[in-house]
């Protein structure tokens, strides 16, 4: 599985190419999904362009870009603790929440991730567990009686040196060997955004690209946008898929 990672915590100034709008969103995620990804991820943002958990950005930045992909395509967003540092407020704000996103990602270094967890399971919403590399994210996640519940686990290899940062990804895969059922979706961010793509192509696991993650195609040329990205990483899995198929 392929997703698509929209903008992350970028703002327009890191490029003009990110989209903060709804409206921006829906037709980057539209785009990005004719292009081969299969699921979305996004950052709803505030009328600042700041990252935001509030009812109405979530509702209005969910409900756009779904009624902009096909039906099935799930869409997620994040709950990042950078948007609402305090872990009572963040459970407060997704209770509150009238539109649901299919999924949401929590990372599991983060103050308060277990309640945040729990809150989304109760209200059906399906949870991305983020472990970022270089964290005790692994340890806590394993710990939280609910971890077999979790759609997936989001494997984040937060080294961004391209030479390492493959080999930072397959101890991150190690360490998550014993987790719960679940599938994983292993990316990277920024310079080990390829590596760690290929380094999943290689594995066979689900993985992630677009402009959260990273603002340059494999050979260093500024991305036009999502579908771009999606583009490029479609053909890494598609090359890699040929070259062991019976």
């Amino acid at each position: 599985m392929l997703q698509v990672c929209l903008n992350g915590v970028r703002r327009r100034s890191e490029s003009r190419r990110v989209p903060v709008t709804p409206e921006e969103l829906a037709v980057e995620a539209a785009r990005a999904v004719a292009a081969g990804a299969e699921d979305v991820h996004l950052h709803p943002k505030g009328a600042d362009g700041v990252d935001s958990l509030e009812p109405r950005a979530v509702g209005e930045a969910v409900g756009a870009v779904r009624a902009a992909v096909p039906a099935g395509v799930r869409v997620g967003v994040t709950t990042g603790a950078w948007a609402v540092p305090d872990p009572g407020r963040r459970v407060e704000l997704i209770r509150s929440w009238t539109v649901l996103p299919d999924h949401a990602s929590v990372n599991w270094h983060e103050e308060g991730a277990e309640a945040v967890a729990d809150v989304l399971l109760a209200r059906g919403i399906g949870i991305e567990a983020g472990v970022w590399s270089g964290t005790d994210g692994a340890r806590r996640f394993r710990a939280w009686p609910r971890a077999h519940r979790v759609l997936r686990v989001l494997a984040e290899v937060t080294d961004t040196d391209p030479v390492t940062a493959a080999d930072t990804a397959t101890a991150l895969v190690r360490e998550l060997e014993d987790r719960p059922a679940a599938p994983l979706l292993l990316h990277g961010e920024d310079g080990g955004a390829w590596a760690v793509l290929r380094a999943a192509a290689g594995l066979g696991l689900d993985t992630r690209i677009g402009l959260e993650d990273v603002l340059t195609s494999p050979d260093g040329s500024d991305a036009r946008d999502n579908a771009h990205l999606v583009r490029f990483a479609r053909k890494v899995l598609d090359e890699h898929r040929a070259r062991w198929r019976p």
